[in-house]
């Protein structure tokens, strides 16, 4: 016979055991050391996401179910938004994205082969890899310093009779013009896609009114990878507020299909064999109706059920990441002279991500970044830099086809050659900080 009376108080004894386990053995309990390993970021969490992760697992729901559910209402009741559809990674969010854009749904507006999409190439890979995988033609076009987002001056000139889109990422928190950039698409009738997995809780000024930067354009994506904002280990979102959009969304992230049944739920529709598909005989099985090409790219219950209790302590994470950043930015205003600062967008409230700074005339990045890396700070430069000297635009380079560039990409190169960043994640403390910004300064003033 078990020990337990009944299922529920085993369940309560096996996560109580749990909590002790957390905070004997995972629970940081001494200070910071000079010497010791400064992370660029890293997962911040207590007790209750390992309950709530050994909670589902006891479940044995092994797909997505009641966390998903759950993560999924309360995601979209953050951001203000009708829909969010939990995924497994944030660079998924952006395919599913996309390919909703290529639907036949969409008549006129959706996005085919040849067609372009404006965006940068200062990015992060998979920002811009779903235009080049269905075949779209990706126009890049240059970025301002210290913002390090989109130079939307350049947006009229980036315009052709084949333009569909803009997608664009608000780079390590800093929201891109996002007035300039969503007037532009309005004018144009273009998609906007905002890439906001760098930027979960950033806000801005629109219309007189503060919006949450994801929830401006036609649909926005996040990212729940260990160093963002809130995470599942591996996870994303897609959130749009328009209900074809949100229904094409799930088509392509479930297989591809028509029916829109959640995950262990029969004729949800209650029309399960009464209707008419394709050339399908009559009454077909509506859950084996598939209207896409699409993918598998649900996210499991147990990463749901740790981003439940991430997102309650979200707030919490953003003011930190704004301290941090605000206390880094005036720790280092000294060297101004050597290391040009970050600086907000006009109108914004990020939500930091990173900390990015370009070495001025002079100063060496190699020897800057080395001299961090060697003391135990660790340092990220601005992803790709410049996508397109990657080995992956090899064959495109050389045919001068696939893609094209609207001026120099100056600014997008110098980033390349000068910028790096370090972390202002939450699980930094004032030690670590001010620790990071003394190694800065030394670095650059040697």
């Amino acid at each position: 016979m078990p020990k337990w009376k009944d299922e529920q108080e085993a369940r309560r004894e096996i996560l109580t055991a749990v909590a002790e386990y957390y905070h004997a053995y995972q629970e940081r309990g001494t200070p910071f050391k000079a010497g010791e390993r400064v992370s660029y970021a890293g997962r911040v969490f207590d007790e209750k996401e390992m309950c709530a992760l050994v909670d589902s697992a006891l479940d044995f729901w092994l797909t997505a179910g009641r966390f998903a559910e759950e993560f999924e209402r309360g995601f979209a009741e953050y951001l203000g938004v009708r829909f969010a559809s939990l995924v497994n990674s944030g660079s998924s969010a952006n395919l599913i994205a996309f390919s909703a854009l290529t639907a036949p749904e969409l008549g006129e507006r959706r996005i085919k082969p040849g067609d372009e999409v404006i965006t940068v190439a200062a990015a992060f890979p998979t920002t811009v890899a779903p235009v080049v995988q269905y075949g779209a033609v990706p126009v890049f076009v240059d970025v301002t310093i210290p913002q390090y987002n989109i130079d939307a001056s350049m947006l009229e000139a980036a315009l052709s009779e084949r333009s569909k889109a803009v997608i664009l990422a608000h780079t390590l928190g800093n929201p891109f013009d996002l007035a300039a950039v969503k007037s532009f698409c309005g004018r144009h009738r273009l998609w906007l896609i905002e890439d906001n997995c760098d930027a979960l809780g950033s806000a801005c000024l629109l219309d007189g009114q503060t919006r949450l930067t994801g929830t401006v354009g036609d649909i926005g994506t996040s990212s729940f990878y260990p160093p963002h904002h809130i995470t599942m280990g591996e996870g994303g979102c897609v959130y749009t507020n328009d209900p074809l959009l949100h229904r094409l969304i799930l088509s392509y992230r479930d297989w591809g299909r028509d029916c829109v049944c959640p995950s262990g739920h029969d004729n949800f529709c209650g029309r399960r064999f009464a209707g008419q598909y394709g050339e399908l005989p009559a009454g077909y099985d509506h859950k084996y109706v598939y209207s896409h090409m699409g993918y598998n790219l649900k996210a499991t219950d147990m990463q749901a059920a740790i981003g439940c209790e991430q997102l309650k302590k979200l707030p919490d994470f953003i003011e930190r990441r704004k301290h941090n950043w605000a206390r880094l930015h005036s720790l280092l205003e000294p060297v101004a002279d050597k290391l040009i600062l970050p600086e907000p967008a006009p109108g914004s409230d990020p939500s930091w991500f990173g900390f990015l700074m370009t070495c001025r005339e002079g100063v060496s990045r190699e020897r800057v970044v080395r001299g961090l890396e060697e003391n135990g700070v660790q340092t990220r430069m601005l992803f790709s830099g410049n996508l397109l000297r990657h080995p992956c635009f090899d064959e495109m380079r050389k045919s001068g086809t696939g893609y094209r560039v609207v001026g120099r990409l100056e600014n997008t190169d110098r980033i390349m050659r000068d910028a790096f960043w370090v972390g202002v994640y939450p699980g930094l403390t004032a030690e670590m900080i001010d620790h990071v910004a003394k190694l800065i300064i030394q670095a650059v003033s040697a």
